[in-house]
């Protein structure tokens, strides 16, 4: 896409951010959608719980990429944040989808943000787009946040599910917990050690976004991890080698589950995903590797 409009939502996020600082580098116009009366040109207002969205300011967008909701690990998981996950994927999901099929000339594409939450836990058994979803809370949020899409796809919009795993940043997300405790020495194994982390540095998930922008034979699912999963254990032991730092402690799983509630059983769950589809479709990974993609983290 050469000079195009593009509208993200969650653009003040991890990746969102990371995403409109690449796309405006390159020339794009990118509108943010904000919760907010539009204060700037490049704002445009929209309410997800209310299903709202100012329909006005999505006319000539060449694709829309949707990646707002309520952080996973952001706070203990209570019956009521639960529910805030859920309505905050699916409920903004539809309303994004429903604007977008609402436009005379609606954009090429819908990039929807997923998860690799969706295969629930695979074990030692590596999975791609093809996989079933698997059980319990988040495969469920999943399936109902990827079927949130539907206006779009019923208006004839390419519609493309960006299932993310573990992104390696030290900006936030996981791995933003993670680096001060490594840093301070107080890095160790989660559980056993032995449940596989599917994991994407930023600037591959980024490259990988907009390869999926790009590419109009995608669409449907599409894994955004790398190529070669890793266990707990060896992301343990990459990370005091990139830091120098001595990976002693460890957080037993009886220990994690009091501390973290239902979502301990996320953290000690193993998820061996493959991003089949990006492979298929000629993507080439900057930093596949965990060590190489922990070093890109501390640039």
């Amino acid at each position: 896409m050469l000079h195009s409009r593009i509208a993200v939502t969650g653009a003040s996020g991890l990746i969102g951010a990371a995403l409109v600082r690449s796309l405006r580098t390159d020339g794009h116009e990118v509108v943010r959608l904000v919760r907010h009366p539009a204060r700037a040109g490049d704002e445009v207002e929209w309410d997800p719980r209310r299903g709202y969205v100012d329909v006005a300011g999505l006319v000539g967008c060449d694709a829309v990429v949707h990646l707002a909701g309520a952080g996973v690990g952001d706070r203990r998981w209570t019956a009521a944040y639960k529910q805030e996950i859920r309505d905050s994927r699916v409920l903004g999901t539809a309303a994004i989808a429903e604007a977008v099929a609402s436009l005379d000339t609606p954009p090429k594409v819908l990039l929807s943000g997923s998860a690799i939450g969706y295969y629930g836990d695979t074990g030692d058994r590596a999975v791609d787009e093809s996989a079933p979803a698997g059980e319990g809370f988040l495969p469920s949020v999943c399936v109902e946040w990827e079927a949130a899409t539907a206006a779009a796809q019923e208006a004839g919009v390419r519609t493309v599910h960006a299932r993310t795993g573990l992104v390696v940043a030290r900006e936030g997300g996981a791995w933003g917990r993670l680096f001060p405790l490594f840093r301070a020495g107080l890095g160790g194994r989660l559980g056993n050690g032995r449940q596989y982390w599917s994991f994407i540095s930023l600037h591959d998930e980024v490259a990988a976004l907009r390869h999926i922008l790009d590419t109009e034979s995608l669409s449907g699912p599409v894994n955004l991890t790398g190529p070669d999963p890793v266990t707990n254990g060896e992301v343990t032991a990459a990370m005091g080698r990139v830091l120098h730092r001595p990976t002693l402690f460890a957080a037993p799983a009886p220990a994690l589950r009091i501390v973290l509630g239902d979502f301990a059983e996320d953290v000690l769950g193993s998820q061996r995903v493959l991003p089949g589809r990006l492979l298929d479709s000629s993507f080439a990974f900057a930093f596949p590797g965990i060590d190489s993609a922990i070093r890109a983290a501390l640039r």
